[in-house]
């Protein structure tokens, strides 16, 4: 006999429209695992139960049922308003702020159908690789709760690890669906830039932060994704959206359950960071690539190393935009004292760069995108490391120095930025576990508008490995 849990994201759509389980029964099931385990993560900055069950009955009556999301929970990161509630970003500073008018990512998942039961955890403003801030406990990794579930969209991570949600929409600015993701043993997609209206990049400092989705499996990560671009009639509706060459426009799921195709993969050697920082990557993460390679051979792909010749001029760049976007926080005056140590340097650094210095940087960026498409062109996708080391303690990142907090967060995700700086696709994939029983993650970057290649290629890895039945000792136990 299964739970209502154990079922992933496009198993539970089915039940539900054979009417074997319904959206209130399945919101209340989710709503009392939360009760139970959720104390122990801290995936979630606030649970919203009268709300969701209210909105459960709505789903169920006035819905179509329909719906690419009928009746299947998910929550909103605290950094996603939603009109009525409460949304902090993270912060001491919005603590208690009810939000008057809903994002459009949330209109476009209410309209798919979905059920929100909170608010999940995020470091302050989104602006980190690791789920800690001042308003809450530290969100905890469910296979070691001694480590972190990473960052920013460590809540959401962890919900979906624990079995507390069936998947979770995000967003990255800088590998902030793809480092927690990894963390936890999860799949997460990082579309192309302009891919995903209500998260496009478009509109972001440096065409960086994108929203994507978070699940257990490369097909449920397919659907929320499919859900998030909000297609009409099975079409992208925006003129702005990446599309590679040969897309016709068919829906993600489609591709993700068919896992066909044969693919050119390049294995990545390198990092843009290396001659800024001391980047070693860990045993468990070379072994973790080592298998994804052992097995993408084993399917007849063509594989080959390449170097990624950056020019040491992304580091500068990056650490110059990460200031520029605490800088643009909507916090003056005495609440500046209101963020935490760390946020109120990168705020005051960077309202000290000027237009010129921003411009310059930016164009530094566009010719660096450029590059890195140029040379990655000849492969449907490149291969990296997801993180370069193991899930990093609670408490490892220095809070009082904004050097050595970047550098750390560099050394623990020294792959993930520089994708968002060029605006490509990348899906990680948990391949691996290691000794201890911690996951560990492969990258895969595509091509500008080729996240139907790394959908593919993601499914054929996990139908070898099954990764979306593994699951955390605590998880299991309830």
């Amino acid at each position: 006999m299964y739970e209502i849990h154990d079922l992933g994201a496009v198993e539970l759509w089915v039940s539900l429209q054979r009417g074997e389980l319904g959206p209130v029964e399945v919101t209340r099931h989710f709503l009392e695992r939360i009760e139970a385990i959720e104390p122990q993560i801290g995936a979630f900055l606030q649970v919203n139960a009268d709300a969701a069950l209210e909105r459960a009955r709505f789903v169920e009556k006035e819905v179509p049922q329909t719906s690419p999301l009928w009746g299947i929970p998910l929550a909103d990161k605290d950094l996603v308003q939603r009109a009525g509630t409460v949304t902090t970003f993270g912060s001491k500073a919005f603590e208690g702020v009810v939000s008057q008018a809903s994002d459009e990512i949330v209109r476009v998942l209410d309209d798919a159908g979905s059920i929100s039961l909170g608010k999940t955890n995020t470091p302050e403003f989104g602006l980190f690789g690791y789920t800690e801030n001042a308003i809450a406990e530290p969100t905890r990794n469910p296979y070691d709760l001694d480590t972190n579930a990473g960052g920013s969209s460590g809540g959401a991570a962890a919900a979906v690890a624990a079995r507390l949600l069936p998947f979770a929409p995000a967003s990255d600015g800088g590998g902030s669906i793809r480092i927690p993701a990894a963390a936890t043993g999860l799949v997460g997609i990082k579309p192309s830039r302009g891919l995903v209206p209500s998260g496009s990049g478009i509109d972001s400092l440096a065409g960086l932060a994108v929203k994507g989705p978070i699940a257990r499996s490369v097909r449920d990560a397919a659907m929320l994704l499919d859900a998030m671009i909000g297609r009409e009639n099975g079409r992208i509706p925006h003129p702005f959206a990446l599309r590679a060459p040969d897309d016709d426009d068919g829906d993600l799921l489609g591709v993700a359950i068919r896992g066909e195709g044969r693919f050119n993969i390049g294995v990545l050697t390198n990092t843009p960071w290396d001659d800024a920082y001391d980047i070693v990557v860990a045993p468990e993460a070379r072994a973790a690539v080592a298998q994804a390679v052992e097995l993408l051979a084993t399917f007849g792909y063509g594989i080959e190393e390449v170097t990624l010749d950056h020019g040491n001029v992304y580091p500068d760049a990056f650490r110059t935009v990460w200031r520029v976007s605490a800088a643009t926080l909507p916090v003056d005056g005495d609440r500046i004292g209101l963020l935490e140590p760390i946020t109120q340097e990168l705020l005051r650094a960077g309202r000290q760069i000027g237009a010129r210095e921003l411009s310059q940087v930016l164009s530094v960026l566009g010719r660096f995108e450029r590059s890195v498409i140029r040379q990655f062109a000849r492969f449907d996708a490149v291969l990296s490391p997801s993180l370069a080391l193991t899930p990093r303690p609670n408490g490892w990142h220095d809070q009082t120095d904004p050097a050595r907090n970047f550098e750390q967060q560099v050394l623990y995700a020294p792959h993930t930025s520089f994708v968002n700086a060029s605006g490509l696709p990348a899906i990680t994939l948990p391949v691996a576990v290691t000794a201890d029983g911690q996951p560990m993650g492969v990258q895969l970057i595509g091509r500008p508008g080729g996240e139907a290649a790394l959908i593919s290629i993601g499914t054929q890895l996990e139908r070898k490995l099954r990764w979306q039945n593994r699951m955390p000792a605590l998880a299991a136990s309830r």
